[in-house]
């Protein structure tokens, strides 16, 4: 049964919780601010977040038909059968309530913001996929991961230990929030015939898979660029290190635009792997300036 939960969390995709939280933090000790109770919150909250929404497009996709049996994707809980929708659904429930019980932990140190920015990441991790009004249907998410999923927990996290707002964040923020976009397409792509039928309208299905690849590749090569632009900002050149995600990056673009359907299912984790690469370098680089 654990494995179970463990395939409905989707492992492969808390890289894109992780990242930022670990960018914002190593921000925060280069400039000697590190508060280890304020990270683990931050933490809990984002990995939370992730799960929950997860949890809840597994429930809200069985319910609205995006997920059948030709499904290309990694098996999806709900539909296979292997958890019951009364349990995933409670499961949703649970994930989003430890989301609101770290958002009060950030709210005791740093104030009302932090509440409200929980309460926001809930209702848009529940508006993602639920109802055929959400933004994973009506084709507009893709923003809210940039945003969201980048600056916006980059910022946040150093913010939670530093209490001061650090402009470079914002920038920093950008290079994680694009390749869990880039994740994001790739998810979109693979999916593309069964979204289209469920009138999923991705904007995968709304301006054609050619569209989509441009669009991976503008993710993953705009990530490439945004350490070179932070180290001359900063004036400090060793975040530039993580510009080395091009190589590898350049490589991914290439099969994703010579790959379709289930071709591209080895793609969505060396995405993550491209995720990884750029956290581990940039921090690295940080750490060095």
């Amino acid at each position: 049964m654990m494995k179970h939960w463990l395939l409905a969390a989707r492992p492969k995709t808390l890289l894109a919780a992780l990242s930022p939280v670990a960018i914002g933090t190593q921000m925060a000790w280069v400039d000697s601010e590190f508060h280890l109770l304020a990270m683990l919150a931050t933490l809990a909250c984002a990995i939370s977040i992730q799960v929950g929404t997860n949890f809840c497009n597994d429930y809200c996709d069985f319910h609205q038909g995006a997920d059948t049996e030709s499904r290309k994707g990694p098996t999806r809980a709900v539909q296979s059968g292997l958890i019951s929708p009364r349990a995933m659904l409670i499961a949703t429930i649970i994930a989003f309530a430890i989301t609101g019980g770290s958002a009060w932990l950030l709210y005791v140190r740093a104030g009302w913001p932090f509440l409200l920015l929980g309460a926001l990441s809930i209702f848009l991790g529940v508006a993602y996929t639920a109802g055929r009004f959400s933004l994973a249907y009506l084709g507009i998410a893709d923003p809210f991961v940039l945003v969201f999923f980048g600056p916006v927990a980059v910022a946040g996290t150093q913010y939670i230990q530093s209490l001061q707002f650090d402009g470079a964040t914002i920038l920093a923020g950008l290079g994680p929030g694009l390749i869990s976009t880039g994740l994001l397409v790739v998810n979109n792509l693979r999916d593309i015939d069964e979204d289209r039928i469920a009138n999923k309208r991705t904007l995968a299905v709304r301006f054609g898979a050619t569209f989509s690849r441009y669009q991976y590749a503008a993710c993953i090569m705009g990530a490439a660029i945004v350490p070179a632009i932070f180290a001359i900002s900063q004036g400090s050149w060793p975040p530039a290190l993580a510009c080395l995600i091009a190589l590898p990056g350049l490589l991914l673009v290439r099969n994703v635009w010579r790959s379709s359907g289930t071709e591209l299912r080895p793609c969505l984790g060396m995405t993550a792997g491209i995720l990884l690469l750029f956290t581990a370098l940039f921090c690295f680089g940080l750490g060095l300036g």
